[in-house]
């Protein structure tokens, strides 16, 4: 189904240690899903791998580090039909030539997997949105960090849990990884909510 690509977003050492290791969905949880869906796609959806990469001075992803490098077990599946994308902001379409392969590859649908949810998931996808790329988020093979600052402090799973409604009521259609595999053996797509349909349920839960 050519019309449908597997985006891996940033799934890179830096967010399984240190300060910026993910927390809900667990590291191992969300990984094990990545790299099913991954696995899932060979053969049948381009696949896109995404890094992020700042210069070598930086606190964080800094270019040929450690925590730059892709994660052991998404490396281990490495294919010669990936297309890769070195990136520098927050959407995977800012700043690099991915929108112009995805329309080459005739992509109308891209799969989102990998980290954050609450940083380069959600910018992607609302960037989409202008683009006019479909989005699909799998919740099980993304992830969050805890938060806290100026503002407030929060869970890794409210933000989660949180982004993953925010998403479906208008940018994305959003899904378990299990889920996904059926859409993709069947040929079909995932279903996705709108704001005024989650505004009316909204209102129900909470009258």
């Amino acid at each position: 189904m050519k019309e449908r690509a597997l985006i891996v977003i940033d799934v890179q050492n830096e967010y399984f240690d240190g300060p910026l290791a993910i927390h809900y969905p667990s590291r191992e949880q969300s990984l094990t899903h990545i790299i099913e869906a991954v696995k899932a796609a060979q053969d049948r959806l381009p696949t896109v791998i995404v890094q992020h990469e700042n210069p070598k001075n930086a606190a964080a992803f800094a270019a040929g580090s450690q925590g730059q490098r892709l994660h052991p077990a998404l490396k281990a599946c490495s294919s010669s039909s990936w297309h890769w994308v070195t990136k520098q902001y927050a959407s995977i379409f800012a700043g690099t030539t991915l929108t112009d392969w995805l329309r080459t590859q005739d992509v109308k649908v891209v799969t989102l997997v990998g980290y954050m949810s609450n940083n380069c998931v959600i910018a992607t996808a609302a960037d989409a949105e202008r683009l006019g790329f479909a989005v699909e988020v799998l919740s099980d093979a993304t992830g969050s960090i805890h938060l806290a600052n100026e503002a407030g402090a929060i869970s890794a799973r409210q933000i989660h849990e949180t982004l993953m409604v925010l998403l479906q009521s208008n940018f994305a259609a959003v899904a378990t990884t299990k889920d996904w595999l059926r859409t993709i053996q069947s040929g079909n797509f995932l279903p996705k909510s709108n704001l005024v349909v989650s505004a009316l349920q909204g209102n129900a839960a909470h009258p």
